[in-house]
């Protein structure tokens, strides 16, 4: 089965390739981290319990407010929703403190998304699915790209063109809400040409800087490129002998662990010579 690692930043429209690729004629399942990401923090979790621990003592609305439909315990009996906007103003940013409390809710929603995610790819795999969707803004940042087959990266050339459509999609965030949210991504060029130094077929970029039929057609090219370097037969070979599907799986994990250190060591080289 091949694993097929889709990111980018906020407003470049991944969402959307996402939905694309659900579709006809792809029919490819989603592991949408940002719903697991959800899923893991609600109220009764152990990943809700540790967020309210850290961050309600210095985040007074960090719980949605009481209601007529909210009451104190929530819906569920296990404690109100968490705060979105509120917690998004607590860890998106650059200052020190803000850096720090993004670690601290990272190193609790990301271990629980990982466990969740390895039991969907298990699961699809048993199912005889012959690609899956990894759904990961940061797919890079957390290195789990080193598992997929193919990175997929959508991306824009023009920065104006994201900021625009971030701002339209959320008006309510002012100009550095919407800067502090997308620089906390880090920028998506930079991840195309990440993504491209993969290799043909490893690594492809979604250009969306026009509108929807314009993507579709770039979502139709770049999957005729992976399907060109991941042929069916060789998928369904893989799902029929499991033991074969181990050890690409091992052999491609250290092939991309070998990537991610030649990228790396480039970027510090470019540095030092700034």
């Amino acid at each position: 089965m091949l694993l097929i690692g889709l990111t980018g930043s906020i407003a470049t429209g991944k969402s959307t390739v996402s939905s694309l690729l659900s579709q006809p004629p792809y029919h490819l399942p989603i592991i949408d981290a940002d719903l697991l990401a959800r899923q893991v923090v609600e109220p009764g979790t152990p990943g809700y319990s540790a967020i309210v621990a850290h961050f309600a003592p210095t985040t007074p609305d960090l719980l949605l407010p009481t209601s007529d439909t909210m009451p104190e315990n929530g819906p569920s009996g296990h404690g109100r929703p968490l705060n979105r906007p509120a917690l998004g103003r607590r860890v998106f940013g650059d200052d020190e403190q803000v850096r720090k409390d993004r670690a601290v809710l990272n190193g609790i929603v990301h271990p629980a998304v990982r466990k969740a995610m390895f039991r969907a790819v298990v699961g699809n795999y048993v199912k005889g699915h012959r690609a899956v969707v990894l759904d990961v803004p940061l797919l890079f940042e957390s290195r789990l790209d080193r598992f997929c087959g193919t990175v997929m990266v959508v991306a824009v050339r023009d920065p104006k063109v994201q900021m625009e459509r971030l701002r339209k999609r959320d008006p309510h965030l002012s100009v550095e809400d919407a800067q502090n949210r997308v620089g906390s991504q880090g920028d998506v060029r930079e991840k195309a040409r990440r993504c491209e130094a993969r290799g043909a077929g490893r690594g492809v970029v979604v250009w969306n800087d026009a509108g929807r039929e314009e993507l579709a057609e770039e979502v139709r090219r770049v999957m005729e490129e992976v399907e060109r370097h991941s042929p069916r037969w060789w998928n369904w070979l893989m799902w029929v002998c499991p033991p074969a599907a181990v050890v690409l799986a091992v052999w491609g994990f250290w092939q991309n662990s070998r990537i991610n250190k030649a990228w790396e060591e480039e970027e510090l080289k470019k540095k030092a010579r700034l």
